[in-house]
């Protein structure tokens, strides 16, 4: 697909991983529609992609609400007439065991990370049918397709997005409207920052990691391309096929060389890695 003249929203995009998607896709001639919760990091993000000579908007919404979702998606198209590429990139994680993950994170996780990603799909949908083509976005990560220690939550609704992916691509095989989950490994971000603020300690890890710019680069290059799956890092998908081949092998690997806690406190790492 030509990227010229196509428009596209992006979840979480006042930062990280959205916010890199967003310069990258104005680079490539795409209008953007940025959505997330920080109003003036929102904003500024919008006017620094117009004052470099793009076309953006910015929209003050919670993914974790279908109308405020659904409002993000009718903005692009009144503004702009068209919404070709939907980017479902907001989300967060926690870190911890599984009896020390509360109820009430988990809940949330599930609400930003998966029911966001469903409420985006589900609102642009509609349109990619009408007009006969469209390209879904989801920023999954790694741990989508394995799971690694004290990080089962997070884990999980990754999982789900990957699922939920593959079921619309199957319900879509022949049109012209693309699913593709992207597997990101560990993307730094200034989440981590947050969660240092938030929580009072940080996460590091062991294995690869990668820049927002790598990340966003894939994304555009799956957009002109049309893949199933990405894997912006390219060796990680290894780790999948290992996984599948021998999987207690592989939980001893992970093990050894996941993630780190900085210190004996456990709470929410909100980088989409």
């Amino acid at each position: 697909m030509s990227l010229t003249g196509r428009v596209a929203v992006i979840t979480g995009a006042s930062s990280g991983i959205g916010l890199a998607c967003a310069e990258a896709l104005v680079r490539a001639g795409v209008a953007v529609v940025l959505g997330a919760r920080r109003a003036d990091r929102l904003e500024q993000a919008a006017a620094s992609l117009r004052a470099a000579g793009g076309r953006a908007e910015a929209v003050t919404m919670d993914v974790a609400v279908e109308a405020e979702v659904t409002r993000l998606v009718e903005h692009a198209r009144s503004t702009y007439g068209r919404l070709d590429v939907a980017i479902c990139n907001a989300g967060f994680g926690y870190y911890g065991t599984l009896e020390g993950t509360p109820p009430e994170i988990m809940r949330r996780m599930m609400d930003v990370n998966f029911l966001g990603t469903y409420y985006t799909a589900r609102a642009a949908l509609p349109g990619f049918r009408d007009q006969g083509r469209g390209h879904l976005i989801f920023i999954s990560s790694i741990v989508a397709r394995r799971g690694i220690p004290l990080m089962g939550g997070y884990s999980a609704t990754k999982a789900a997005q990957a699922g939920l992916a593959e079921s619309l691509r199957s319900e879509l095989v022949g049109t012209n409207i693309h699913v593709s989950a992207v597997y990101p490994v560990s993307t730094e971000t200034e989440f981590r920052f947050a969660m240092q603020r938030d929580y009072g300690y940080t996460v590091s890890g062991l294995g690869p990691k990668q820049s927002v710019s790598a990340v966003a680069a894939a994304v555009v290059r799956c957009l002109e391309h049309p893949r199933a799956e990405v894997y912006p890092h390219k060796a990680s998908r290894a780790l999948a096929v290992l996984n599948a081949v021998a999987p207690a092998f592989t939980d001893r690997l992970v093990r050894r060389y996941g993630r780190r806690r900085d210190t004996q406190t456990a709470g929410a790492d909100t980088s989409v890695d």
